[in-house]
């Protein structure tokens, strides 16, 4: 355990220094496997999910700052690990003081020790401060700024949108229609003893989750890993077989295999950065969606000239860059290493992406804009601006199924508790008159 803590204090070190999870777990050598391996990823990822509130209690239960980083961290994560984990208390904090040892720092040992089992003692009322306080980047595990945009955005579901931010998410599947039935793989996993539920129009949720490949149907292209919020794009887009239709930001691929599942049509799935494009090619090859009428192509949305062939699409996917703040539940470190300025940032590329895209599509065709945002300067705010300056722009009302909580075209996100467990998204769906 020990080993896990101090692996997890590296990788919450290299998010907070600017590294994207994904990287920063790389960058650490997890040579140990299994559940040891497993335990690293849930205590980076759940200390980032919690990283506001963790980082503030350690400050609470010191009587001064601590001025070594790593130990100030390894408190934080143990913090975690007692908060949000089985193991026992006392073995969490014994494995931390080894932690310290461990770390070439033995004289933290008395440090850790005492600030955690204070902990143990005053957790109550200590767990209490926190939530009351003032601060609401601890209240909410979320920087000032983000928490503005939110409450300014949603007043009435603020809360109920950064709590969501701080939950666990589900391991949700997508059914592939053209492999299986949803009632067929429900079965597997049943006789494979694996928990599971129809959620959605074509979801399910593993109520435990599993290593993806370890699942009956992986292997035969059955179904495919993917939220229950995205899995709204194929059907709001209501493509037709023989129809012209672009993805053009496809990797990895989800939302183009999807809508391959629903219709046959002539897809050209566009990413402007070719390293993902295998992963792409790996899942129409995994789902046997692959066919001389799918062309991954790479390329960059806003300059079409460099990679259309001329011809005008019936329906364009535009799931567009963006600061992603609706899946931050799935990807912590977004919340710590994102800034306010990234927010203008990405409404430019947003801008450009729109405005590039729309001489493609054929008249009486539509567009569907997506991100997976919940700031309103990335989302409404955008297609208001694209339809007063374009006069053939129509926006469609867009159907939702009744267990979707959403406000106008806005996703919001869920726990547990809902009915349909999704991240945020955001919908536009735009007709050329």
């Amino acid at each position: 355990m020990q080993q896990s803590q101090r692996q997890a204090v590296e990788i919450v070190a290299r998010v907070l220094d600017g590294a994207a999870l994904p990287a920063a777990m790389a960058a650490v050598n997890l040579d140990n496997a299994g559940p040891a391996r497993a335990l690293v990823q849930e205590l980076a990822y759940g200390t980032l999910r919690h990283y506001g509130r963790l980082d503030a209690l350690q400050r609470l239960l010191a009587t001064k700052p601590i001025v070594d980083r790593d130990i100030g961290l390894l408190v934080v994560v143990a913090l975690y690990q007692i908060a949000h984990t089985r193991a026992p208390a006392f073995a969490i904090v014994d494995q931390a003081v080894d932690a310290a040892v461990a770390m070439g720092k033995p004289a933290a040992k008395s440090l850790v020790n005492a600030l955690l089992r204070r902990y143990l003692r005053e957790r109550d009322a200590l767990d209490t401060r926190v939530a009351e306080g003032d601060d609401v980047v601890a209240r909410w595990s979320h920087p000032r700024w983000w928490i503005a945009r939110v409450r300014r955005d949603f007043p009435a579901h603020w809360q109920a949108i950064l709590a969501a931010g701080n939950a666990r998410p589900p391991l949700s599947l997508r059914v592939n229609a053209r492999a299986t039935t949803r009632e067929t793989l429900l079965a597997r996993f049943a006789d494979a003893s694996i928990a599971a539920r129809p959620a959605g129009a074509s979801g399910i949720i593993v109520d435990m989750p599993v290593p993806v490949t370890a699942l009956p149907g992986y292997d035969d292209g059955a179904f495919s890993v993917q939220d229950l919020g995205a899995q709204l794009a194929a059907p709001f887009l209501a493509c037709a077989d023989g129809m012209r239709v672009l993805d053009a930001c496809a990797a990895p691929g989800g939302k183009t295999t999807h809508i391959l599942e629903t219709a046959s049509v002539a897809m050209t799935a566009l990413d402007r950065d070719e390293a993902r494009l295998p992963r792409v090619r790996a899942n129409l090859a995994r789902l046997r969606l692959q066919s001389p009428a799918v062309r991954v192509v790479a390329g960059d949305a806003r300059t079409p000239d460099a990679w259309w062939d001329g011809q005008p699409f019936d329906r364009i996917l535009a799931d567009v860059p963006c600061t992603a703040s609706g899946i931050v539940r799935r990807h912590p470190d977004g919340k710590w290493l994102r800034r306010e300025a990234d927010v203008a940032r990405f409404a430019a590329e947003q801008r450009a992406i729109l405005n590039a895209l729309w001489p493609l599509l054929a008249r009486g065709g539509s567009m569907l804009y997506v991100t997976c945002s919940v700031f309103g300067d990335e989302n409404e705010a955008r297609i208001a601006e694209f339809l007063a300056a374009t006069p053939a722009a129509l926006r469609e009302t867009l159907i939702f199924p009744a267990d979707v909580e959403h406000q106008g075209g806005q996703v919001l996100p869920s726990a547990d508790a809902a009915p349909h467990n999704q991240d945020g998204f955001f919908y536009a769906l735009i007709r050329k008159a």
